[in-house]
C-alpha cells in the first residue's frame, strides 16, 4: 500500500499500477522528505515529477506545501491511476496549488516544457539506460531554477549517473535495495 506520508494530504492512500512502475517505499520517502523540508525545499516549490508512476512523490511534495507540479508519465494505464490519485490529494489540500498530468516520454516533455522548476524527482525505471538519463538530464538542464534540486531515484546496484557537463553531485544515501542521488547545475 502506497500513502501519502504526511502534510494536508497525509494518509491518503494511493493506488499504483499493477505493472510497469516501482513506487517508492515509504521508508525512503520519509526520509527524503525530511531531508527537503530541513532544507526548506519545499514551501511554493515548482516541482516536476518525472516517470511519476503513481505520483507518490510529487503528490507528497504537493501535500508538503509545494505551489504546483508537472507529473510525467507516459503508460495509459498509469496515467488513468495518476490522475485519480491527483484528484484525491487536491480535493484534500484544497486551493492553491497546481497539479498537471502529462501523457509523454520524459525526453519529449523536457523538449517543450518551460521552467523553471526548483525540484525534480527522476524515478526511472531501473532499467532505464545511463546514456537515457544523462540525456533527460541535459534536456532538463535549461528548465531548472538557479538552485534547483534534482533526485535521481536508481537501484543500488546500478552505476553513480554520469552528469551533464556543468552538473554536481551533492550526496547519496542508499535504502536497501534503492539509492537517491541529489545532483544540480554546479554553475
Amino acid at each position: 500500500m502506497t500513502r501519502i506520508i504526511s502534510g494536508r494530504a497525509g494518509s491518503i492512500t494511493l493506488e499504483v499500477p499493477e505493472a510497469g512502475t516501482r513506487p517508492t517505499s515509504d521508508r525512503v520517502r520519509e526520509s527524503l522528505f525530511g531531508a527537503l523540508e530541513s532544507a526548506d525545499s519545499l514551501q511554493g516549490a515548482a516541482v516536476l515529477d518525472l516517470y511519476a508512476g503513481s505520483g507518490a512523490l510529487g503528490l507528497e511534495a504537493i501535500s508538503r506545501g509545494a505551489a504546483s507540479a508537472d507529473l510525467v508519465e507516459k503508460s495509459p494505464r498509469a496515467v488513468a491511476i495518476l490522475e485519480r490519485n491527483v484528484a484525491k490529494v487536491v480535493k484534500s489540500v484544497g486551493r492553491g496549488v497546481a497539479v498537471r498530468v502529462h501523457r509523454s516520454t520524459a525526453s519529449a516533455f523536457l523538449g517543450g516544457v518551460r521552467g523553471p522548476f526548483d525540484l525534480v524527482f527522476l524515478d526511472p525505471p531501473y532499467d532505464l539506460e545511463e546514456p537515457e538519463l544523462t540525456h533527460a538530464l541535459e534536456l532538463l538542464t535549461p528548465s531548472l531554477a538557479p538552485a534547483a534540486t534534482v533526485i535521481i531515484e536508481r537501484a543500488a546496484r546500478s552505476a553513480k549517473p554520469v552528469l551533464p557537463d556543468r552538473w554536481a553531485h551533492s550526496r547519496d544515501r542508499r535504502y536497501g535495495d534503492t539509492v537517491l542521488w541529489w545532483v544540480g547545475r554546479a554553475d
